[in-house]
């Protein structure tokens, strides 16, 4: 009798981005909340209880916490999407067979060179501490 429960479900849309592919995505989502609200003369700390205001209830956030605490972590347009490409940005949900041909990184191209040096007889070329 320390105060008033106060029990609920609270019904919101979403609308948002995929965390994958970017894609615009919308949907409902329902979230369930209970709080108790002690009464103003109650002996309840300050910063440990919610307070009613005579005989009103601030539900806000009661209601915020629950909606936020419902929220995806990572929102998906579906379970299995796949995507982006990383080389190029490609949607991948769209082009399943995207591909790249295997490119060298340009700042490690001058390394292929040492892998192909070789001397006379066909053995490698000693480097420079070798000799």
């Amino acid at each position: 009798m320390e105060g008033v429960l106060v029990t609920g479900t609270a019904q919101a849309g979403l609308e948002g981005e995929c965390a994958r592919c970017l894609e615009d995505i919308s949907d409902e989502m329902v979230a369930d909340f209970q709080e108790l609200f002690v009464y103003e003369e109650s002996d309840a700390e300050e910063d440990e209880a919610l307070r009613m205001e005579g005989d009103l209830l601030d539900l806000e956030p009661v209601l915020r916490d629950a909606v936020v605490l419902s929220l995806p972590f990572q929102p998906l347009c579906r379970d299995d999407c796949p995507g982006l490409c990383v080389e190029c940005g490609a949607r991948l949900a769209d082009d399943p067979d995207h591909q790249h041909d295997e490119a060298i990184d340009p700042r490690w191209a001058a390394l292929q060179t040492l892998g192909e040096a070789t001397d006379e007889e066909g053995g490698r070329t000693p480097g420079p501490t070798e000799e």
